[in-house]
């Protein structure tokens, strides 16, 4: 399983970022950007932490 983040509803706050104990997410063109899907280990942490519910769980 991976993550899927709404750009348009991401807010740049990077608190995924900072979250994610895998390093799957960084921030492209001030937006949260999962670059490395694969790596994603499903865990949920940015899910919880992101402030605006933008990131959520994808097959």
């Amino acid at each position: 399983m991976a993550i899927k983040i709404d750009k348009d509803c991401c807010v740049g706050c990077a608190a995924c970022v900072d979250a994610c104990p895998v390093g799957v997410i960084e921030m492209v063109d001030g937006k949260a950007d999962p670059v490395r899907n694969d790596d994603c280990t499903s865990c949920g942490v940015c899910v919880e932490t992101c402030p605006v519910n933008c990131i959520e769980l994808a097959d």
